[in-house]
């Protein structure tokens, strides 16, 4: 889904990446982790081709996004749902106008947009919230939100930067769990965060960072077989 081979990113005399390896297959949950400053969010803007690399080839679903054509690049970001730390939400505009708004940027047929918007919004727990506006919900409720408008066009995989970054832990918890239900429902999640508490809770593999250095990946714990005795 999501390979680096040997990427390095400088901004001026700062080595924001150096030498960056690593593969996200599809349906991996993958926690990218490290300090500030040590080139979590470089990795999200190289994959969403907001940024190119120095040095080094990133793929993302079979193609060379470094070579791609300027024209392809908006085609290949309706792939990818991104969830901000600060939310981004529209202020002026309702639950469901800001859920709306990823569909109106793709260009998604209007008959469309209430089946769609329903079913995320009934997902996140939000269907009751629909027409409240950012100033009426709570932290969580807004990362919520930012959470629907990034699964109501389907994406293959789902950029997250700091996503409880904002968040008290009981909140940051339930937003965890919502992100391990849409994993395994399909998505495909990598996310950026140096919330250790969350790291430990959902177990799954790890790429940490240091410096703009990866200095170690784990892989993801396998489920435990459950076996049932019988009675005798």
């Amino acid at each position: 889904m999501v390979k680096f081979a040997h990427v390095s990113k400088s901004f001026g005399d700062i080595k924001a990446l150096e030498d960056i390896s690593f593969e996200v297959k599809k349906g991996e949950f993958v926690f990218i982790t490290g300090p500030s400053g040590a080139g979590k969010t470089t990795i999200l803007k190289l994959i969403l081709r907001e940024i190119l690399p120095d040095t080094g080839q990133i793929e993302f679903d079979g193609e060379d996004i470094v070579a791609l054509p300027e024209e392809k690049v908006p085609f290949m970001r309706q792939k990818i749902g991104v969830v901000f730390q600060d939310y981004k939400v529209l202020p002026e505009r309702t639950v469901r106008e800001n859920v709306e708004v990823a569909l109106s940027v793709l260009g998604i047929a209007q008959e469309e947009w209430e089946a769609r918007v329903n079913q995320v919004l009934k997902l996140v727990g939000l269907d009751k919230r629909s027409e409240l506006f950012p100033a009426q919900l709570s932290g969580g409720e807004l990362q919520r939100v930012s959470l629907a408008r990034a699964l109501v066009i389907n994406p293959k995989l789902i950029l997250a930067d700091e996503p409880t970054g904002n968040l008290d832990w009981d909140t940051a918890d339930a937003i965890m769990e919502l992100f391990e239900k849409i994993n395994k429902e399909g998505k495909t999640i990598l996310m950026a965060t140096h919330n250790q508490h969350v790291v430990a809770r959902l177990k799954k593999r790890v790429i940490e960072l240091k410096d703009g250095k990866l200095v170690g990946q784990t892989k993801e714990e396998k489920p435990k077989i459950k076996v049932k005795v019988e009675e005798v």
